[in-house]
């Protein structure tokens, strides 16, 4: 297991851009989700609101665990096949709810 000491400058941006980039998408997309999943589906009007604020806890939370991935390939790897199920997911759900 690699310590914190041994990551090159180019590993530690390349987890930084890898929570920033995928990372957001991926809190878009897990607001998203809650949002049609969630109590009362999209009918109350205070729950735009909190899919408004609950991204940026979810993205900096995505952000801070995704430096204990090994290597920025691993990262970008596990983020982006994450936000792409959860994009698909939230697609299905979108259009199979009607």
């Amino acid at each position: 297991m690699a310590r914190a000491e041994d990551r090159s400058g180019a590993t530690w941006c390349g987890l930084a851009l890898a929570g920033a980039l995928p990372g957001f998408a991926l809190a878009i997309a897990l607001s998203g989700l809650f949002a049609w999943l969630g109590p009362g589906g999209m009918a109350p009007l205070n729950k735009y609101q909190f899919n408004m604020w609950i991204v940026p806890p979810l993205w900096l939370g995505i952000c801070s665990a995704v430096f204990m991935f090994r290597s920025a390939l691993r990262a970008w790897a596990w983020l982006g096949g994450a936000t792409a199920v959860a994009g698909a997911v939230l697609f299905a759900v979108r259009h199979l709810s009607g």
